[in-house]
């Protein structure tokens, strides 16, 4: 028999990292499955994550583990700072409220926190770069990493621009919703509505009753994606990733361009990269078994690997 929804995950758990606090669940099925840590994108919390997604990894072996970053869903949010946009954020010259190097560590104190030496990472949108800094700064701890729509993990501020359509950071900047469940349910479809691929129907029912499910204020939270965004990075370059790597991208991405992933998979040595059709800033249904299928051969073929020196 499948569990309902709300037996689907365990209880709401949290992990450290200084004064941070970071929420983080695991799904209960297939938990003596190899790790995998899913590291969500910006503003967005966990709940995202697609679960019939999640439920594809776990049948393929998978313990899946998922949470919230800092400053998104229920994770410690910083106090505000001056920028208050995404896109002033990246234009702007100014100490940043913490590092790309903190958010890495969140990653890693979550493992901690589950007990898991090591894991597998897929990260997401702003995940995947995080993801990638991981991988960096962390190997010992990393399985393997996966990174999808998202853009080099060693570009940020103006350098990041070439990747992305800013007529739909634009759009995105100039959503406006009342800090209400309701205002938070329209920004979750409005989102939705931006990130989809144009190549397939919009179903707005579904995304409604998506956002009513999770309403997420996080993802119309400005001021707290701002301080995400300004987070930069200040290790090596993503051509020194020596875990095995997969880059997956949208071919209709409306907000990061498939260049992105191309760089990304041209830089870090022996990546494959894999252009998802019709599909866009999302993890769509038609996509799921795709990804997952990738996922599984890339952790398989990790096996055969020699284990990262230690941190």
């Amino acid at each position: 028999m499948s569990p309902t929804r709300k037996h689907l995950w365990g209880p709401v758990r949290w992990a450290e990292n200084g004064a941070v606090r970071l929420a983080f669940d695991a799904l209960t099925e297939g938990a003596d499955g190899e790790p995998l840590l899913l590291a969500t994108g910006l503003g967005a919390n966990r709940l995202w994550f697609p679960d019939g997604l999640c439920r594809i990894l776990a049948a393929q072996g998978f313990a899946v583990a998922r949470y919230d970053q800092r400053d998104g869903g229920e994770s410690t949010h910083l106090p505000a700072t001056p920028t208050r946009n995404p896109i002033s954020a990246l234009f702007a010259k100014r100490e940043e409220a913490y590092t790309a190097e903190d958010m890495a560590d969140d990653a890693v104190a979550v493992m901690d926190a589950l007990g898991w030496r090591s894991a597998h990472l897929l990260g997401v949108s702003l995940g995947g770069a995080v993801a990638q800094r991981v991988a960096l700064r962390h190997p010992g701890r990393v399985r393997s990493l996966t990174s999808m729509a998202a853009v080099p993990g060693d570009t940020s501020g103006l350098r990041a621009m070439r990747y992305i359509r800013m007529r739909t950071l634009a759009k995105f900047a100039r959503l406006r919703f009342p800090d209400t469940r309701e205002g938070a349910v329209a920004a979750g479809i409005a989102v939705s509505r931006l990130l989809a691929s144009p190549r397939r129907p919009f179903d707005e029912p579904a995304a409604r009753e998506a956002a009513e499910r999770n309403a997420d204020r996080g993802i119309h939270d400005q001021q707290a994606q701002s301080r995400q965004i300004g987070a930069q990075w200040h290790g090596p370059p993503i051509s020194a990733v020596t875990r095995p790597t997969l880059v997956l991208h949208g071919e209709d991405d409306p907000l990061i361009k498939p260049s992105a992933g191309k760089a990304i998979a041209s830089r870090i040595h022996n990546s494959r990269l894999v252009l998802l059709p019709r599909v866009g800033h999302e993890i769509p249904e038609c996509a799921w078994d795709t990804v997952a299928t990738e996922i599984r051969t890339l952790a398989t073929n990790s096996r055969q690997l020699p284990p990262a020196p230690g941190n």
